[in-house]
């Protein structure tokens, strides 16, 4: 395994790194894997997965997206010269994620990569989600052709995740939320208790009302059908675990819930037994997984 540091744009200028896991012979094939909630790019979950992937001569490229950690400030080039923004988890857009995942998809193609795989863990997943949603929209089918495979890994309710947390106190820290909006003090921070972490007040918002185009992992409606997940129609291969995993569901129920419901060909559908919501301890057997999966397409 040779590793690379790289540095890099998304396509609205703000400034991204990460690393690619390179094979020991030259490819032409990468997965590009994006992180989750107030996280970043180092996991052993990936470098597991990387080792795996990489004997079947596929590269793994790791990065910072701008939500990246619980709060950063962002470097975005303007005419003007560099302009710091503040960023971080606490205050996540989740549609620029589309800036940041068609950066490194681009990034990859102009190193002469031409088959890629997307990977998401928990709020990661929504973003590959998201992102291919926005690029079907915008009719980008430069960049569909290339994304040969999707790998969804936890993806979560959000939106009814917060309801469960709150249960009560939902309706009063949504109130909360939108008086503080009024007053233009959307970057404020929420009271600690509104989140398991610190939340902006837009985020919050985004996560518990403004939150239709992230609102389609809706296990406990029984009657969706999944529409935006049924839209991906590439190989897509979906986990969880079953030890204090973020869903409300058994992970064998949500599983076979699951699998009536998204129609695509190519489903690789499951739960890792033991595994909690970071996999941890499990991440070979994760990464098996995901190999077998990859070989096959």
């Amino acid at each position: 395994m040779n590793i690379e540091t790289i540095f890099f744009k998304a396509i609205d200028e703000i400034k991204l790194k990460g690393m690619i896991y390179h094979s020991n012979k030259e490819s032409k094939n990468i997965l590009i894997s994006i992180h989750g909630m107030a996280t970043n790019c180092l996991k052993q979950r990936d470098e597991e997965i990387s080792k795996e992937i990489n004997q079947d001569n596929i590269d793994m490229l790791v990065f910072n997206n701008r939500g990246h950690d619980l709060i950063n400030y962002i470097n975005k080039i303007t005419p003007e010269g560099r302009k710091d923004i503040l960023g971080g988890t606490a205050y996540e857009d989740i549609s620029e994620c589309y800036y940041d995942i068609l950066g490194a998809i681009k990034y990859c193609l102009n190193k002469g990569y031409e088959k890629i795989y997307l990977m998401g863990h928990s709020l990661g997943s929504t973003k590959i989600v998201y992102f291919y949603q926005r690029l079907l929209k915008e009719n980008e089918e430069k960049i569909i052709e290339h994304i040969k495979g999707i790998i969804l890994l936890s993806l979560i309710d959000i939106p009814k995740a917060l309801q469960v947390y709150l249960r009560e106190e939902f309706p009063a820290m949504v109130t909360y939320a939108k008086n503080m909006k009024k007053e233009g003090m959307e970057n404020q921070l929420m009271p600690e208790k509104s989140f398991i972490h610190p939340i902006s007040v837009k985020t919050f918002l985004s996560y518990s009302i403004e939150n239709k185009d992230i609102d389609f992992a809706r296990y406990s409606d029984i009657g969706y059908d999944f529409k935006e997940i049924n839209n991906i129609k590439i190989p897509l291969f979906m986990r969880w675990g079953n030890n204090n995993e973020m869903i409300l569901q058994k992970a064998e129920d949500l599983c076979n819930n699951l699998k009536a419901k998204i129609k695509n060909k190519k489903l690789d559908i499951g739960f890792i037994d033991g595994a909690n919501h970071n996999y941890s301890g499990k991440e070979k057997i994760l990464s098996e997984q995901i190999k077998k999966f990859l070989k096959n397409l």
